[in-house]
């Protein structure tokens, strides 16, 4: 009897289908040896090396495994054919205690019986190249995250973590968020004229050039010049400049690589990286589709060769190109070796999957089918046409319209994409047109969108941090370490406890959250895999100047300048000063007296923009409030930005001329002092108003002033749920 070992029990189970009796397949239910949990594993004064244990669950896993091997002829190890899968197959000879020619190690890209039989046929040793791959990439792991996270704890707050690649991941969604918060909101106007040909057919044409100078987006900025512009072109006189038309070839995309599926997963489905990848497991586990984590485009001959039976089968021989289309991938140091992600049977389409699938992986699979064998489809033709239409009045205008109709469809009939039609009426040059109204439509702006895990993926695949066995595991770690939350459209958004964190890093860990270097350590891991460098050399080079900075940092840095902001708020406990602090989950108010007084406070966080809709909302109405208006400071537009408090005007010259134009005030005059005026105000519970002398005048309201006064006692009205009430709380 051999026994075959591999990670998971129904991979097992799949597996022991396609073999006799003669195997006995087992699963070592993932990692069976890791470095110790509670200590650093990893020995600093003799070339890093690490020090594995088998985790208490995992021993009785390992002692019945012992036991068959022991009396096995022969042992297999068919784990998965990466790093990790290589790596895990390593740790299994040294738990099970292997002879070297008792072991065989066989890989595939997919769960097939004539692959399992190929593998059995032709196997190899381990491969230590892509073990110490492995090794070097969780040393690196461990030295990061158990020296830099205890500094978090100390200088920031407990429970805080710090990693390799998370803190590069959580690097971008920080950027992206203060991108959008910093974003200057623009008003801008785009003019269409409706016509009508002489045939009475429809044509509807945007302005794009002026006086013979072509507009850019937001070359009409107001209502005033779209108006101008639109009641101009209501006096012109329309006609035909030109037609062109052109005949485009819309080529397949690729079959998936890790990355692509989970964008695509993410976009068409909503799927997170991680629901994706559980899917795209159970797929391979099953037999149904190969090797997920891979960034190759590569597919097999004898796939091709079935898929192309298959178009011509199904849908015809002009589906089928006179060569098979060949695919390149983009990603650097991509596994060219390995295949992409596609069926391991090109005529099993969704609804041939078991009963047991459920409704999730069934629409994965059929993504992933249709996008492999649209990938050996011939190309869609389009027709494309562009009408430029003269206007001529005061001055003079071209407009232009665009129409696509599709010729054939090509790959479009297997894997439908959004290819709109829209077809132009037929009109000849210098041909007359009817104008039959003018649309002026005012448009505004748009900040950059919050990351998806779609788009963060395809951020981390360009800039080279990670490979496809961490893309999903590195998200869903910064999330459930606090670092980033989903708001509403499942967007990633990052906690405050992130930007506080990000900055420190950014600052005084540099390397470790560069995006070059860790690209360029990305690219050292894959060399040690190739056999072309000594993983502990690259440990070692980056260590060193690790080490010596973080001992640095450790007596450089103070929690209090890190972490403390100063506020207005006292305590109403011993009337100390209240300052924000840092805790693990976040900013808080505490007292300057402690350990005298220990008071505490939530921050009020029910105003949080969950989307980010809210933010966009507010710029746009501040954009039109205020628009025209110019800096008092230096003449430049003032533009609308929006900070963590909210909206507000400010200078466009930034950062040479820092104007803040005030736009909280109501106009109301202070009752108290008489000469300050009633602004609207933030506190950590929420918005307020007070005087603008403060802290002179401290007079506050919890309502907003109306202007009107009590009839009996003379204070002022506030706005409230029923309407209108007095501001004393004594005034019956």
């Amino acid at each position: 009897m051999n026994l075959v070992i591999v990670e998971s029990p129904t991979k097992a189970k799949t597996i022991q289908k396609f073999l006799g009796k003669d195997f006995r397949v087992e699963s070592s239910f993932g990692h069976i040896m890791d470095l110790p949990q509670k200590e650093l594993g990893v020995d600093l004064n003799d070339n890093y090396e690490p020090t594995y244990v088998i985790p208490p669950k995992a021993k009785a896993t390992v002692a019945r495994l012992k036991e068959l091997a022991n009396k096995a002829d022969g042992v297999v190890l068919a784990t998965d054919e990466d790093r990790e899968g290589e790596a895990i197959s390593w740790h299994l000879s040294r738990a099970l205690k292997l002879k070297p020619d008792k072991i065989k190690r066989i890989a595939f890209h997919e769960i097939t019986k004539n692959a399992i039989a190929e593998a059995l046929k032709n196997p190899r040793g381990l491969d230590m190249n892509l073990v110490n791959a492995q090794q070097a990439r969780r040393v690196l792991d461990r030295l990061v995250g158990y020296k830099l996270s205890p500094l978090l704890w100390v200088k920031i707050a407990k429970g805080l973590s710090a990693g390799r690649v998370q803190s590069v991941a959580v690097r971008l969604i920080v950027e992206r968020e203060r991108e959008i918060k910093a974003f200057a909101i623009e008003e801008y106007w785009s003019i269409e004229a409706l016509l009508t040909t002489a045939a009475a057919e429809k044509l509807s044409a945007a302005l794009i050039a002026i006086g013979g100078k072509t507009l850019d987006k937001l070359a009409i900025r107001n209502k005033e010049q779209a108006e101008n512009i639109k009641a101009d072109l209501a006096r012109a006189a329309f006609s035909v400049a030109d037609v062109i038309k052109k005949q485009t070839a819309k080529k397949p995309l690729p079959p998936f690589t890790t990355a692509t599926l989970q964008q695509t997963a993410n976009a068409r489905f909503g799927y997170s990286a991680k629901q994706t990848m559980m899917l795209a497991q159970t797929l391979y586990e099953h037999g149904f589709i190969t090797y997920m984590r891979t960034d190759s485009v590569n597919l097999a001959a004898q796939f091709v060769s079935a898929a192309r039976g298959y178009i011509k089968d199904n849908f015809g021989r002009q589906y089928l190109p006179a060569n098979p289309p060949a695919y390149k991938s983009k990603t650097k140091n991509a596994q060219e070796a390995h295949e992409a992600i596609r069926p391991t049977d090109a005529a099993t389409r969704a609804e041939d999957l078991p009963a047991e699938f459920d409704a999730r992986q069934k629409k994965l699979y059929q993504l992933i089918w249709q996008r492999a064998l649209a990938a050996q489809a011939a190309a869609a033709v389009m027709d494309n046409t562009t009408i430029t239409v003269d206007a001529k009045s005061n001055r003079q205008y071209q407009l232009r319209a665009n129409g696509q109709t599709i010729v054939f469809d090509g790959y479009l009939k297997i894997y439908p994409q959004s290819a709109k039609e829209n077809i132009l009426p037929a009109v000849t040059a210098k041909e007359k047109l009817n104008l039959e109204k003018i649309i002026a439509a005012q448009h505004f702006t748009e900040p950059p969108a919050r990351y998806s895990d779609a788009t963060l993926v395809k951020a981390m695949e360009k800039y080279g941090i990670g490979r496809p066995s961490t893309y999903a595991p590195t998200i869903s770690t910064v999330i459930e370490r606090n670092y980033v939350e989903r708001d509403q459209n499942k967007k990633l958004a990052p906690t405050e406890i992130a930007l506080v964190v990000n900055d420190v890093l950014v600052k005084h860990f540099p390397e470790i959250v560069d995006y070059q270097f860790t690209a360029e350590m990305e690219e050292n891991l894959d060399d040690i895999a190739r056999g072309g460098k000594e993983w502990q050399k690259i440990i070692d080079n980056f260590y060193e100047p690790f080490a010596k900075n973080l001992e640095q940092k450790r007596k450089e840095l103070s929690k209090k300048e890190l972490t403390e902001e100063k506020t207005d708020e006292t305590c109403e406990k011993c009337g100390s000063p209240m300052v924000i602090k840092m805790g693990r989950y976040g900013k808080f108010l505490a007292c300057t007296n402690y350990p005298e007084c220990k008071n505490t406070k939530n921050l009020n966080s029910g105003d949080k923009d969950r989307d980010g809709t809210k933010d966009s909302e507010e710029l746009k109405k501040f954009a039109v409030k205020y628009e025209g208006q110019k800096c008092p400071e230096c003449g430049s537009p003032l533009v609308a930005k929006i900070s963590k408090y909210g909206p507000f005007m400010a200078c466009s010259n930034y950062p040479q001329c820092k104007f803040i134009l005030n736009t909280n005030g109501t106009g109301i005059p202070c009752p108290q002092c008489g000469s300050g005026e009633i602004t609207r105000k933030r506190s950590r519970r929420g918005f307020f108003y007070g005087c603008s002398g403060y802290p002179k005048c401290k007079f506050t309201l919890w309502g907003k002033p109306t202007g009107q006064k009590c009839s009996k006692c003379g204070s002022l009205m506030v706005e409230s749920k029923d309407g209108e009430k007095c501001s004393n709380k004594e005034c019956k």
